[in-house]
């Protein structure tokens, strides 16, 4: 795995975390902010073919 992959798939795992943590504390407002910066996140690796495991997020 290259550094682009790796640097992107710990950047979409963090960002699922931070989701789930905002949830938890029931701040909407970083829930959509965590949801868009994911979002962005899967599109660029679709883009580059990086395959990204489905979650529960």
């Amino acid at each position: 795995m290259d550094a682009f992959t790796a640097g992107l798939l710990q950047r979409i795992r963090a960002t699922e975390s931070d989701l789930t943590r905002a949830r938890d504390e029931g701040d909407d407002f970083l829930v959509d902010v965590e949801l868009a910066e994911l979002d962005d996140l899967r599109r660029l690796a679709a883009e580059h073919g990086v395959e990204v495991g489905v979650s529960g997020v």
